[in-house]
């Protein structure tokens, strides 16, 4: 992955939690499967019409609730790839990181709206909106956490340091 992420956005406000991304009426289905109502109970539209590239913001507390994987998992069945929000839920935000989903946090997601397009360098904190031409900061991303998204999350990044001999 390089280190500028430019894409259209999806915007949603605060305390989207676990329940909404993942919607436990569909648990007993497969992740596949389950990925299709993702988000459905505030948008039925984001499943169907989300395209990998997109880059999902949102507003505070971002995906408070169950520890359950199964709302980044969702999310990243569907493609998404990056997330911007003001902050997270520390579960549901080691949880994305672990399964290789780029997580940055910016403290004035207010100014980006639906269907935006940004641009975002992770390693220099900087996210542009090309719609409205404001530059907003964010957090950098650590190398260390930059590895784990490299190699599409924990799993990914273990198998790697295996295969290598690494320590």
């Amino acid at each position: 992955m390089n280190n500028i992420i430019k894409g259209k956005v999806w915007k949603y406000g605060s305390n989207i939690n676990t329940d909404i991304i993942s919607p436990p009426a569909y648990m007993e289905l497969s992740m596949k499967e389950a990925a299709k109502y993702a988000m459905s109970v505030i948008d039925p539209e984001f499943a169907s019409q989300y395209k990998p590239g997109d880059i999902f913001v949102a507003e505070d507390n971002l995906g408070p609730g169950s520890s359950r994987e199964t709302a980044p998992l969702t999310l990243k069945i569907l493609g998404v790839k990056t997330i911007v929000a003001k902050s997270y839920a520390r579960i549901f935000y080691r949880n994305c990181i672990n399964l290789g989903i780029l997580t940055l946090v910016c403290p004035e997601t207010e100014k980006i709206s639906k269907n935006d397009e940004i641009e975002i360098n992770y390693s220099d904190g900087i996210i542009k909106n090309i719609t409205h031409k404001e530059e907003y900061s964010c957090e950098k991303i650590p190398q260390h956490i930059m590895g784990l998204i490299d190699c599409d999350g924990l799993v990914g990044y273990l198998k790697t340091k295996i295969i290598s001999g690494q320590k």
